[in-house]
């Protein structure tokens, strides 16, 4: 079949109007109708179940009542749905008090990693021409190699030593530890923002924290947002740390007094699931909240623009 040029229409009709080649109406056609590809959709499900069910098992167990729980029959629905479980690990847990520590530690290490983070990787990115400055990144993007495991006794030494073997230790520990990946991902980021926007502002007299107060960190919202939301679940479920760092029983947060209480939810499938549900409930609302932010952050960083 021949095709029909697009021919423009003469000069007194106007703009010229390009007329509709038979092959771009075939390939306008193609969009939207795409072949499926099975093999990757199997995955995805089968990487889905791998969660959902634990998910579902942890929901019905702690609904369930005790006789129900140890019937064997994990998967079986409650019938009739029991809250006793609830109502038993949040006294014996004294889940209220370890709720209040747990999320005062979070929320010190969310605040403390993006204000920290936020400023270095600013310092960094605008001084990289400075040999110092390139060294603090390449220092700390070092520190990613190593995990807590190895420096877990001499932290402990240290934070018994100044008096932070409590809650403020942890916080403190949490957001050094968190700093390196949060500065990897807010140089990203901040390398795609126009430098001209900088100079106009100091251009109308604005000095260099009025500049990143004012206009770079709210440009850095996404990423801020993505750091945050990593942070807060690093910090909530983190157990290794309290429980070597925090001396006292009474001040510790979820997962520890989880662990404590362990032995006396080993008979109680119901209780114990339970306890695991709210210990995780509230990680799991944020990040269904916040997850489109996380790849928002995460691709806007990674694109030059």
């Amino acid at each position: 079949m021949t095709q029909i040029a697009a021919k423009p229409l003469p000069d007194s009709a106007g703009p010229a109007l390009a007329v509709a080649t038979p092959t771009t109406i075939r390939r306008r056609g193609r969009v939207g109708r795409e072949k499926t590809n099975w093999t990757t959709m199997v995955i995805l499900c089968l990487c889905a179940l791998t969660v959902l069910l634990p998910l579902y098992v942890t929901v019905s167990m702690s609904l369930k009542s005790t006789a129900q729980a140890v019937d064997g029959n994990a998967f079986s629905l409650p019938s009739p749905i029991d809250f006793s479980g609830f109502t038993t690990a949040w006294e014996l847990t004294n889940f209220p008090v370890a709720f209040v520590i747990t999320a005062l530690v979070t929320a010190g290490t969310v605040i403390g990693t993006v204000l920290l983070a936020a400023l270095a990787s600013y310092a960094i990115v605008r001084n990289w021409e400075h040999r110092l400055f390139r060294w603090s990144f390449f220092y700390l993007l070092a520190t990613l190699f190593i995990p807590f495991t190895v420096i877990a006794l001499p932290q402990i030494q240290l934070t018994g030593l100044v008096g932070l073997a409590n809650p403020l230790g942890v916080t403190i520990l949490h957001i050094m530890f968190q700093l390196s990946f949060s500065i990897l991902l807010f140089t990203a980021f901040l390398r795609s923002i126009p430098l001209e926007l900088e100079e106009s502002a100091r251009i109308d007299g604005a000095t260099t924290w009025q500049t990143f107060r004012q206009l770079i960190f709210p440009l850095l919202a996404p990423m801020s947002a993505t750091v945050a939301i990593f942070a807060f679940l690093a910090s909530w479920n983190d157990f290794m740390m309290p429980s070597l760092i925090i001396a006292d029983a009474a001040q510790q947060t979820i997962p520890v007094v989880q662990n404590i209480f362990q032995t006396q939810f080993s008979t109680n499938y119901n209780v114990s699931f339970a306890s695991y549900l709210m210990a995780m409930a509230p990680a799991i609302v944020v990040y269904l909240f916040t997850q489109r932010w996380v790849m928002e952050g995460v691709t806007q960083g990674a694109v030059k623009g």
